[in-house]
């Protein structure tokens, strides 16, 4: 054991083979831009995947068991992500792993899942600027940041966005067209650690923002494994003597 968190960053890869807009964005993947933002830290090893990469998506039982972190980026085919594989992600976050989940991955399956909720949102793609409001300084996932950023091109997402209440709202950003969204949000799933991040649209090279990619450090270390336990349903033996219980 190297003592480092490992991340598999999954990401969808039909965009940037298929859109040539896409590709001068990210011309390895956006997978490659995020993991390159988190291995220039230091801090951990990086895995790939992606929905083509073999049967099962390139998240077999055996990669998301050494996996504390996940991050995902998907969008024009959340449908075609199997199931089963939704399935073996969710039991792996209520058991601990972290999710990392990026801009129009609020649709995916594992995310819906995870929350309940359609989570939908208003949006518009003209490449507006976005202002990035740190509204939580104090939090780990906000560290290093300053009060405010700003994307100079972006794709809108505004309220209302159809989640849970979040345990915490670290970022909320202002467009120039005049809406708002909480960009940043935590959830906490059994014992894993959720954090959605909205910024990332894939045909703007946001991933390569220094501050961007202080968030995804930030969030990666926030939502690595305190504890990785299976949720049993046990039927117990009581600790005491109950007196009181029905006689048969």
């Amino acid at each position: 054991m190297n003592g480092k968190i490992n991340v598999t960053v999954w990401n969808e890869y039909r965009h940037e083979l298929q859109h040539e807009t896409c590709r001068k964005a990210y011309p390895q993947g956006i997978h490659v831009a995020v993991g390159e933002a988190l291995l220039e830290d230091g801090a951990f090893d990086v895995n790939y995947a992606w929905l083509d990469k073999d049967a099962e998506h390139g998240l077999s039982q055996e990669l998301l068991d050494k996996t504390d972190v996940l991050f995902w980026w998907g969008h024009m085919a959340h449908g075609e992500v199997k199931d089963e594989i939704v399935d073996r992600v969710q039991k792996r976050v209520q058991e601990g792993m972290g999710l990392v989940v990026l801009h129009s991955g609020h649709k995916s399956k594992i995310f819906m899942r995870m929350l309940g909720t359609t989570c939908n949102l208003k949006w518009r793609e003209v490449g507006e600027k976005e202002r990035i409001w740190n509204i939580e300084p104090a939090h780990p996932i906000a560290a290093g940041l300053p009060e405010h950023f700003e994307l100079p091109h972006t794709e809108m997402y505004g309220e209302r966005f159809d989640i849970p209440t979040p345990k915490d709202v670290v970022f909320i950003t202002w467009y120039e067209g005049g809406e708002v969204f909480r960009s940043g949000v935590t959830f906490e799933r059994g014992y894993g650690r959720i954090f959605y991040f909205a910024p990332g649209h894939e045909t703007f090279p946001i991933f390569y923002d220094k501050n961007i990619r202080k968030v995804l450090v930030n969030a990666a270390k926030w939502a690595a494994p305190r504890i990785v336990r299976e949720i049993p349903c046990p039927c117990v033996k009581p600790l005491e003597e109950i007196k009181t219980k029905l006689e048969e």
